[in-house]
C-alpha cells in the first residue's frame, strides 16, 4: 500500500487514454511509484488487450451507467457520467483504496464531480487541463467573475484580460458562451465553482509559448503547464514511425520542398456541405499539391462528408484524399508548407513542434482561443474569417492560403513557425519547463515522491489493443466530448 499512488480518471476515447498514459508515463519518471488509469466500461475491450500488464501502471473500469450498445449522445452520457457514473467510480475508487493509499486523483473538466468524491475518499486532487492554458485563464476569469466580460452575445465586442492582447468575444472558449449547449455550458460552470479544493492544476500546454497568460494566473489559480506531451518523434528524435510504409508519405516524397497544402479538421469536427464546397474550390484553385484528409464516416445532422463531384478529377495528380493519416508523420514532412486546420489543441502544439505555418478555421469547443493565440500571440498562422452565416467563402480561403504560402507575410509566418518550434521543444529537453514542472508536481506536490528517482520514463511497457501512433483512426466512442484528435 506504500509508495506514491496516482489515479488517473479518463473518458474512454482513445486521445484521451493515449493523452492520460503520457501523463503518467511523466509522474513515473519524476519519482511517482504507481499510476491507475480509471475509464468507463466501454473501453475495457476495444482499447486493452485482455492481457495486458505493467508493474507500474493499470486500468480499472466503471460503468458510466449506460448500456454497451447505446451510442452515447453527448447530452445523454454527460448526464448519465454526473448522475449515475459518480456513484460507481465512488465505488470503485472505495474498492482500489483497500488494496493502495493513492496521493493524488488527477481528472479532465468533465469529471468536475471527481472533486467531491476525491474529498470523500480523502484523496487530494488536480484538475488536468489539455487545452491552452489561455482557455484555462478565459474560463477561470468569467467563470469566476474575476474580470468585466462584454455582452457575451456580441461576437465582434472586445475582450481585455491580463496577460492577454485584446481579442473578441468571438475567440473566447465556445462552451462559455450563451450560445452553447447547456450541458456542456454546465461543465464549466461546476467545475470553477469548485475550483478552489483542486490542489493542483496540471496543463498539457508548453510554458514557453504561453509565458504571459501563465504568469497572469499565478496569483489567482495557478496552472503548471507540462507540455508539450507528443511523441518524441516531434521532438527530433528516432522513431519507429518512420520505419513503417505510408502511402501518405510515399506521395509526399514525390512533392517538392514545402508545396503541399495539408489538411484535416480532427476526427470530431464536421464540415458542412457548403464549407467542404468552397474548400474543395480553393484547392483546387490554388493549383498547389494538396493532402486531404476528409472521413464519409463523420456525420452532421444525417450528413457525410464528401467532395463536389469530379473534384479528384479537376484535380489529378496534384491531390490526395485519404480517411486518416499519421498527421504527426505528414506535418513533419519538408513538402508540407501549411496546415489547414480547426485548431484543435493537439493539432496545434503538434503544428508548432513541425513547424508549419496554419490556416485555422476554428469550429467548436476550444478551437476559437487557439485560433486567437496562433494569430495575435504565436503569430505562426491566420484565421479564416466566415460570414454571418458561419460559412468561409472559396475567396476567403484562397486569401488565406496565399497569405502563409505566397503573400507578402508568409517569410514572417514561416519564421514565426520555426520560433515557435524551437521554444516548444526547448520546453521539452532536460531542465526545460516541462521538465522542471513535472518534477515539481512528482517530487514537491505528491507526498513522498523523490525527484531523484532515476528515470523510467521509456521503461513503463503497456501493451495496446492497437499501436498508440494510430489511435486516431479509432472512431470516438461517443459524440463531441473531446474537441481535439491526434494521438
Amino acid at each position: 500500500m506504500g509508495g506514491v499512488n496516482v489515479i488517473i480518471v479518463s473518458l474512454a476515447l482513445p486521445s484521451h487514454i493515449s493523452l492520460c498514459l503520457k501523463v503518467a508515463k511523466r509522474l513515473l519518471s519524476k519519482g511517482v511509484d504507481h499510476v491507475t488509469i480509471v475509464t468507463t466500461e466501454e473501453a475495457r475491450h476495444s482499447i486493452l488487450n485482455p492481457n495486458s500488464q505493467s508493474s507500474n501502471i493499470n486500468f480499472e473500469f466503471f460503468s458510466d451507467g449506460l448500456s454497451l450498445d447505446n451510442d452515447r449522445s453527448d447530452g445523454e452520457v454527460i448526464n448519465s457520467l454526473e448522475t449515475k457514473g459518480s456513484k460507481n467510480l465512488s465505488n470503485l475508487i472505495s474498492a482500489l483504496q483497500k488494496h493502495k493509499d493513492y496521493s493524488c486523483m488527477i481528472f479532465g473538466p468533465i469529471f468536475h464531480y471527481a472533486i467531491d468524491i476525491a474529498a470523500k475518499h480523502g484523496i487530494p486532487c488536480a484538475l488536468l487541463w489539455i487545452q491552452a492554458s489561455a482557455a484555462y485563464s478565459i474560463c477561470y476569469r468569467y467563470c469566476k467573475g474575476i474580470n468585466e466580460f462584454p455582452n457575451m452575445e456580441d461576437l465582434n465586442a472586445n475582450v481585455h484580460l491580463p496577460g492577454f492582447p485584446t481579442f473578441k468575444v468571438r475567440d473566447v472558449h465556445c462552451y462559455i458562451l450563451p450560445s452553447a449547449p447547456e450541458h456542456m455550458r454546465n461543465i464549466f460552470v461546476n467545475l470553477f465553482k469548485k475550483i478552489e479544493k483542486v490542489k493542483w492544476v496540471i496543463g498539457t500546454s508548453v510554458y514557453e509559448i504561453e509565458e504571459e497568460v501563465v504568469k497572469s494566473m499565478a496569483s489567482l489559480s495557478p496552472i503548471y503547464p507540462i507540455g508539450s506531451l507528443v511523441s518524441p518523434f516531434l521532438l527530433g528524435e528516432n522513431s519507429d514511425m518512420c520505419e513503417t510504409k505510408d502511402s501518405c508519405i510515399e506521395w509526399l516524397d514525390n512533392k517538392p520542398s514545402n508545396s503541399v497544402i495539408y489538411v484535416s479538421f480532427g476526427t470530431i469536427a464536421v464540415l458542412s456541405k457548403e464549407q467542404i464546397d468552397n474548400l474543395a474550390m480553393a484547392l483546387k484553385n490554388s493549383n498547389k499539391p494538396f493532402l486531404w484528409v476528409l472521413n464519409p464516416s463523420k456525420k452532421e445532422d444525417g450528413v457525410e462528408e464528401e467532395l463536389p463531384p469530379k473534384f479528384l478529377e479537376y484535380t489529378k495528380g496534384r491531390s490526395l484524399v485519404v480517411k486518416w493519416c499519421q498527421q504527426e508523420r505528414v506535418l513533419m514532412h519538408p513538402s508540407v508548407g501549411c496546415f489547414v486546420s480547426h485548431c484543435g489543441f493537439n493539432s496545434m502544439i503538434e503544428t508548432i513542434l513541425a513547424g508549419v505555418p496554419v490556416v485555422g478555421l476554428p469550429i467548436t469547443s476550444d478551437h476559437p482561443p487557439d485560433a486567437m493565440l496562433i494569430t495575435k500571440v504565436f503569430g505562426n498562422g491566420v484565421r479564416v474569417e466566415c460570414g454571418e452565416d458561419c460559412v468561409a467563402s472559396t475567396e476567403e480561403f484562397e486569401r488565406c492560403i496565399w497569405e502563409v504560402t505566397d503573400g507578402p507575410n508568409a517569410k514572417e509566418i514561416k519564421k514565426r513557425a520555426m520560433k515557435m518550434k524551437e521554444l516548444a521543444r526547448k520546453a521539452s529537453e532536460e531542465g526545460g519547463s516541462a521538465d522542471n514542472e513535472s518534477t515539481r508536481i512528482g517530487a514537491s506536490r505528491l507526498p513522498g515522491a523523490l525527484a531523484s528517482k532515476p528515470s523510467n520514463l521509456f521503461n513503463n511497457k503497456l501493451t495496446l489493443a492497437w499501436p498508440e501512433s494510430t489511435l486516431e483512426a479509432r472512431k470516438p466512442l461517443f459524440g463531441e466530448l473531446e474537441s481535439t484528435p491526434s494521438y
